[in-house]
């Protein structure tokens, strides 16, 4: 069974910057990519950032494209995301997914709340 572990969110004041993890443990011989997803109150979800595991690439949504940086540990199942420049929108409940060719699996989410 995967499981994936959030930390680092927070109530940070507009411009700030914060620091989010994601550890994966159990079967994640089963995840080849992981990601960063959002969910704005009253809003669906959206992808913010996605690394693969197996080369380092990136990618990133255009919302926010420059001041977020995606970094992931293949060895350790890890991934971190930098956000910089935060803004009130930015404010979600941020989930750590691990994809692979079996499936998806989600972390309990960890909140943001970027105060104006």
């Amino acid at each position: 069974q995967v499981r994936l572990v959030e930390s680092g969110g927070g109530l940070v004041p507009a411009g700030g910057s914060l620091r989010l993890s994601c550890a994966a443990s159990g079967g994640i011989f089963k995840i080849d990519s992981m990601e960063w997803v959002r969910q704005p109150p009253g809003n669906e979800r959206e992808m913010v950032a996605s690394i693969s595991l197996e080369d380092g690439l990136p990618n990133y949504s255009d919302s926010v494209k420059g001041r977020v940086t995606i970094s992931g540990d293949s060895a350790r199942y890890t991934v971190h995301l930098q956000m910089n420049s935060l803004k009130p929108e930015d404010t979600a409940v941020y989930y750590c997914v691990g994809r692979g060719p079996w499936g998806s699996y989600w972390g309990q989410g960890t909140q943001v709340t970027v105060s104006s």
